[in-house]
């Protein structure tokens, strides 16, 4: 699988997940991320941190590492998803030059979300803006890995173009952008999957591929099944400020976990899953090992050339447990 190396020469393995950290609002720590979970890379927002004028300071003074005190892949947000709800007032040289000045491993683009109701002639000028942004990217930081955002919307085509592009602009890591979850509502992963595998069809095995927001333990595995090796979420908190309990087969609300779902995680092994299920920081901590040791499992799967059969047993027993979903119908 493809390896993703950070600015210091650390190659890092995949698949990876990073969790989304937000400095200054830590729900779990750099220090509980690293040790307690061996984390190895996580995801942060450069716009917040670019956006306070002294943490700014500090940031471009200690490098990004330092100042989160993670010595893991640390990969910066613009802030693009924030643009997408309210205006930033940011320019796309700006951010990416502040990415680079504190020593990020991957930075990303000002790309231009796009939602699935946008029509097509918004898609494609969304898609060649963010295309220019890119390579004014590589511009500014040619020694940085720049994550080259797909874009696209619903078109298939428009994503093959994007995807075609990146590919010819010698990017070195892409991501696929607004698709989760704007496509996968219901666990519908038909959209998802085409996508998916038309990139790394155009991309070859080497180039890693970052699925933006994703985070639910159940669908890691057919993500990475199809080419995806990289994601990231703050999912663990959300599902666990909703009361939802995650396990590999779905997540499950309060007080309606099954018996015969029996987690050995150092949380609930601890407290019991009841009493996980009642208490918010111990339920995001239970959700992110979930998480972990889904695609712990899945790396193994990988490797052994077990992972086609146990999807398919995986799709079967997620639709014995949410006959509703549209996961067992869509995956394949």
């Amino acid at each position: 699988m493809p390896t993703v190396a950070s600015k210091r020469g650390v190659v890092f393995e995949t698949p990876l997940f990073l969790p989304v950290y937000q400095h200054g609002n830590e729900f779990i720590s750099t220090n509980e991320l690293a040790g307690g979970f061996g984390v190895r890379g996580l995801i942060t927002n450069a716009f917040f941190l670019y956006r306070d004028r002294a943490l700014r300071a500090r940031a471009l003074e200690l490098g990004v590492h330092a100042l989160i005190g993670f010595d893991g892949l640390v990969v910066t947000d613009s802030g693009a998803f924030q643009g997408f709800t309210r205006p930033l007032l940011l320019d796309n040289r700006v951010i990416v030059r502040f990415q680079d000045g504190i020593s990020a491993d991957v930075v990303a683009p000002l790309d231009l979300v796009t939602s699935p109701g946008e029509p097509r002639s918004v898609a494609s000028k969304k898609l060649d803006a963010t295309l220019r942004r890119i390579e004014q990217a590589m511009e500014i930081a040619p020694d940085a890995t720049v994550a080259g955002v797909q874009q696209g919307g619903r078109f298939l085509d428009l994503r093959e173009r994007s995807v075609t592009a990146l590919a010819a602009m010698g990017c070195r890591y892409v991501a696929l952008g607004s698709l989760v979850p704007f496509f996968t509502k219901g666990h519908d992963l038909s959209f998802a999957r085409a996508v998916i595998q038309q990139a790394r069809g155009i991309l070859g095995e080497t180039v890693p591929v970052h699925l933006f927001g994703a985070g639910d333990p159940v669908e890691l595995p057919f993500y990475s099944l199809w080419g995806c090796d990289v994601f990231d979420s703050s999912s663990y908190i959300h599902y666990a400020r909703d009361g939802w309990y995650m396990t590999r087969v779905g997540a499950f609300p309060s007080g309606g976990l099954p018996a015969e779902i029996a987690c050995k995680c150092p949380h609930c092994d601890a407290m019991g899953s009841e009493a996980v299920h009642q208490d918010v920081r111990a339920l995001a901590q239970h959700n992110l090992w979930t998480i972990l040791s889904v695609l712990r499992r899945t790396a193994e799967l990988h490797r052994s050339g077990e992972l086609p059969s146990y999807v398919e047993d995986l799709a079967e027993e997620h639709g014995r447990w949410f006959p509703e979903s549209r996961l067992p119908a869509t995956w394949r």
